[in-house]
């Protein structure tokens, strides 16, 4: 997993509460086990025709925020359906922050397992924000992870909070696996004891 230290970049407005998983990576894109090729989905009914053309006034499909690094959204980010190919989607756009009021439990602990950060304000906090995101190709935002801190395109600086061990875990990269491959010699440690100590559980 990537590292999350500093991230600037554009952050694209999406103004709208209950942004479910269905609505974020569409079912029939859910038969791949890859976590590459899904950004062309992401929001796929909202970027999309049937036919497959752009829809041009959705938001990631205006040239401003094409290369948006940042959403910021309305209430309840995530909810709906349990699948970690939402936060998959997200970040292969390359989007690796997500701001809003609040978040679905399940999908805001995926994305903290992808790399990704989400970060939830108080709702007129995100609502100054959302503004300033409409500003297109000059919404830049730089978020701080060490410091806790967002810079607004204005200058000023917010903060915010994040649990010290998913903090961590961010700033170093490490997903589940990562975090127990740190283990490595306490594992081992204790695999040695027990296969004395039993040595019929070893076969």
């Amino acid at each position: 997993m990537d590292t999350f230290t500093t991230l600037t970049g554009v952050a694209a407005p999406l103004p709208m509460i209950n942004v479910d998983t269905d609505m974020i990576i569409p079912k029939q894109f859910l038969k791949t086990i890859k976590r590459t090729g899904l950004g062309r989905h992401l929001f796929n009914d909202m970027r999309w025709t049937p036919d497959g053309r752009e829809i041009a006034d959705f938001v990631l499909n205006r040239p401003a925020y094409r290369q948006a690094k940042v959403v910021i959204a309305g209430d309840n980010f995530g909810c709906g359906s349990s699948r970690e190919h939402a936060p998959w989607a997200i970040l292969d756009f390359g989007i690796r922050c997500v701001i809003a009021p609040s978040f679905a439990d399940i999908f805001f602990n995926n994305c903290f397992k992808n790399g990704i950060l989400p970060i939830a304000l108080p709702k007129p906090v995100v609502d100054d924000l959302m503004r300033e995101a409409e500003l297109g190709s000059n919404a830049t935002f730089t978020i701080d992870l060490e410091a806790q801190t967002i810079v607004r395109p204005n200058g000023t600086t917010i903060r915010f909070e994040i649990e010290p061990s998913r903090k961590h875990a961010l700033l170093n990269g490490l997903d589940e696996v990562g975090l127990t491959l740190r283990k490595v010699a306490t594992i081992g440690a204790f695999e040695a004891r027990q296969r004395a100590a039993e040595p019929w559980l070893y076969g």
